[in-house]
């Protein structure tokens, strides 16, 4: 059982909301993504999404733009990124770790090398934005020969036929973006993503997380009536930007348990 497959189990058990913060590593300095994620964890996180820096993030916003775009003017690269979950798992062997990105810097480093060292360091779920869904499949099964899970994407415009499709690719949980657009864009229409996973939850036998949009703990708490976790990235990324470096840590910590607290206290209603 892997550690997503294991925290999904717990959740469920408990009657809890899992919670998957996202932060981009490198930002706002490599010295503190660590560190970050280590506070991620004491607030209440359950899975740990962290970004891999690229020059065109197409699926961002501009709050994750620039958080690239500060990580990659540090020198930030994606060899560097797998050694700080290396720097991560010396301390935290159990909470897991999914890299999300693009295809660009995996190819350049090599695919096999690529999952050979993430699966080194301690990276259990991978999720690429930009892979055609028949090179997904591919990138998928290798993935799984070396017991890491390929995360994913599901969008409201994804047809029956493909949501059928992705099903024999993932594994860990998929990703349903819940809304049309990039990352912290708009305003989530609560009853039709109710609906959406409705729907996906009745021909996938994985768990649901929810993400794009998520930027407080009321949005929070209300996606987590009936997904099986949220996922919040760019609210974090603007904490991040505008607090003093001193400061990040603990104002992580502390907006990822307020967080927290509301998922606990929606689901027990």
């Amino acid at each position: 059982m892997s550690r997503i497959t294991h925290i999904f189990s717990d959740l469920r058990q408990a009657n809890k909301v899992g919670l998957i913060p996202f932060i981009t590593a490198g930002d706002p300095h490599p010295d503190v993504t660590v560190a970050c994620m280590h506070a991620l964890v004491r607030g209440g996180a359950n899975i740990i999404e962290l970004g891999v820096p690229f020059s065109d993030p197409m699926a961002d916003g501009p709050i994750i733009q620039r958080a690239s775009e500060r990580a990659l003017a540090h020198g930030m690269n994606l060899a560097l990124v797998l050694d700080l979950v290396a720097q991560f798992r010396e301390q935290d062997a159990s909470t897991p770790v999914v890299l999300m990105g693009y295809a660009n810097p995996i190819e350049r480093m090599g695919v096999t090398h690529f999952i050979k060292r993430a699966q080194q360091v301690g990276v259990d779920g991978v999720l690429v934005v930009d892979y055609p869904f028949e090179e997904a499949r591919a990138f998928g099964e290798q993935l799984r020969q070396h017991d890491i899970d390929p995360i994913c994407l599901l969008a409201p415009t994804s047809s029956d036929i493909r949501i059928v499709d992705l099903a024999t690719v993932a594994s860990g949980y998929v990703y349903y973006v819940s809304l049309r657009g990039v990352t912290g864009s708009a305003a989530l229409d609560i009853s039709s993503v109710d609906e959406r996973v409705r729907l996906i939850k009745r021909k996938i036998d994985l768990p649901i997380a929810v993400g794009f949009g998520i930027r407080d703990a009321q949005t929070a708490q209300a996606i987590g009536q009936y997904a099986d976790a949220v996922v919040m990235g760019s609210r974090l990324v603007q904490l991040l930007e505008e607090t003093p470096h001193d400061q990040v840590v603990q104002s992580l910590q502390n907006f990822t348990m307020n967080i927290r607290v509301a998922l606990d206290s929606g689901r027990n209603k």
